[in-house]
């Protein structure tokens, strides 16, 4: 049986210390690239994508009318509580893995195992979905201007195809984009984040002059009854009632769909090991992106279902759409262009953040190590990246991948569940660790993130809860078999990488150590017994 540090099998967990000892003193270590304002381009490259462009529009056609604004507060409420709990824990473990490596520290390897599968889950599904999206807004955008593809190849652009050869072509482009370097990606980030706000604002811009007061009624339409083959919610499950569409329980329902459109600000905190001065501008990047996002998306909305009757806003492209319908042509097709570059924008930083969960749970040897390597050629972990991409167009090859959208929300809803808990177990045992950002009145906030988290996950559909489930038991079933025995904090003696090795073509990787006479970007910072009693010197919230 293999050993642990803590002389555990079962339970072991990863000591703060050890979080930061990998990290300066690993061989495989990432270079610093981003700043806060990297980190907040970082946040809206992958949040504003498909959930302004495709799910406010069919979520208001099919399940909750004008109230899907409401749906979208809600959403954005759960996801602002989520951030700040986010914010605290990495702020104070500010190391790559996000949800992964705060809960190896706060729970143990088991249930990081779980979380850490449980987010490769949403970004794979993620990348997929959106890949499948993108081939579809490219052929809205070619009949924009007028170029119509033959039947024999538009058939491929058709996200719901049984082939579709467009999504895991683009797929396999933006790997290579990520394979040869962070610093590339993030410049060509910072570009087209700019371009699809711009795009954003003038959809707001221009489609408010064309709203009419009408289209708001009625706000919450009549209840209706669910088809007979459709599968019921978990609360109309346990409740023995078959919640529809619409009405009061459509907002809720929507509301648990339209998180995926706010995923991206957890991709932060993977960033972290990436990041210049992580414990600060991790949590900046992270609140400031999910405020900026939310005001964006409620003022899309506003507008959108303004524009139009929700009941034919349920199309491919809805935004362009409802411009076109209003007589807005030349605006379609600038908002078709725009919606390219979101889409596009979003499975860069999601593959960006599944390659760091790689990278991590390979490092610690929970996947085979070789994925925890960094290219000494392009300074990214190459082989995690090229992992995370061909897994995502393999998927993306399914026909139905689309209807897969509720699994990568459930995924991401598992981790946020983990991570309000964590905040509050973490105080309790580390309180003195030093925090860049304290989440406010605890234990009230992390408590209502871990209610509103579970109650949107009730609002998911039984069949996807049984699909989660089966993923979850093949994760079990790996960790059972291969990372539990694997583990480096089961073999801390034995466990390193040789000095020769390579990646292929790279040559041989050496160590990268703290410069001489400069002490560690990160470290275990602990307040003294004395000082805890005094006021912190920035503020309460947020300090250096």
């Amino acid at each position: 049986m293999a050993p642990s540090a803590n002389g555990q099998t079962v339970g072991r967990r990863l000591p703060v210390e050890s979080a930061f000892t990998r990290v300066e003193d690993a061989r495989h270590r990432l270079p610093r690239l981003f700043g806060r304002r990297d980190l907040v381009v970082l946040g809206l490259g992958v949040m504003i994508g498909s959930g302004i462009f495709k799910i406010s529009g069919v979520q208001a056609a099919n399940v909750s009318g004008p109230a899907v604004i409401l749906s979208f507060v809600i959403a954005a409420i759960v996801c602002l509580l989520a951030a700040a709990c986010y914010a605290e824990l990495s702020s104070t473990i500010p190391v790559s893995g996000s949800a992964y490596t705060f809960s190896y520290v706060t729970f143990g390897e088991a249930w990081a195992w779980l979380v850490g599968w449980a987010l490769v889950l949403e970004l794979v599904t993620a990348a997929a979905i959106v890949a499948r999206i993108w081939s579809e807004y490219f052929l809205a955008t070619l009949n924009g201007f007028g170029i119509t593809l033959p039947s024999t190849v538009a058939q491929f652009f058709d996200p719901h195809a049984k082939l579709n050869l467009v999504a895991p072509l683009l797929l396999l482009i933006l790997t290579a984009l990520i394979v040869t370097g962070t610093k590339l990606s993030a410049r060509v980030l910072t570009v087209v984040v700019i371009a699809k706000v711009a795009v954003i604002l003038l959809v707001v811009i221009v489609g408010a002059m064309h709203v009419k007061a009408e289209n708001y009624q009625p706000f919450v339409p009549p209840a209706r009854a669910a088809p007979a083959t459709a599968s019921p919610t978990v609360i109309g499950w346990i409740m023995d009632s078959s919640f529809g569409t619409f009405g009061t329980m459509g907002i809720f329902t929507a509301a648990s769909t339209i998180v995926f459109a706010y995923i991206g600000f957890d991709l932060i905190a993977t960033a972290s090991e990436d990041a210049r001065s992580p414990r600060k501008t991790v949590p900046q990047g992270m609140l400031l992106g999910v405020g900026a996002v939310t005001i964006l998306y409620i003022a899309v909305t506003v507008v959108l279902v303004g524009m139009r009757p929700y009941g034919r806003l349920g199309g491919g492209a809805p935004v362009s759409e409802a411009l076109a319908a209003v007589g807005v042509g030349w605006a379609a097709k600038v908002v078709n262009v725009g919606a390219l570059l979101a889409l596009m924008t979003v499975i860069m930083v999601v593959l960006i953040a599944q390659s760091r969960v790689l990278f991590n749970m390979g490092r610690d040897g929970l996947l085979p190590k070789s994925l925890g390597r960094v290219s000494r050629v392009y300074s990214s972990p190459a082989r995690a990246a090229a992992v995370a991409g061909i897994a995502a167009a393999l998927l993306t090859l399914y026909p139905k991948v689309l209807d897969l959208e509720e699994l990568l929300v459930i995924g991401a809803l598992f981790c946020f569940a983990f991570c309000a808990v964590g905040v509050l177990r973490l105080r309790r045992s580390e309180p003195n660790l030093e925090r860049g950002f304290r989440v406010p009145m605890v234990p009230l906030i992390p408590l209502l993130s871990l209610a509103a988290t579970v109650w949107l996950m009730l609002n998911l559909k039984t069949s996807t809860w049984a699909k989660f489930g089966v993923w979850m038991a093949i994760g079990i079933a790996i960790y059972a078999l291969y990372g539990r025995w694997h583990s480096r904090l089961a073999n801390e003696d034995s466990w390193d990488f040789d000095l020769g090795d390579t990646d292929p073509g790279t040559g041989g990787l050496h160590a990268i150590r703290a410069d001489q006479g400069r002490p560690p970007e990160l470290r275990a910072i602990r307040t003294p017994p004395e000082q805890q009693g005094q006021k912190p010197p920035r503020g309460k919230h947020m300090r250096n």
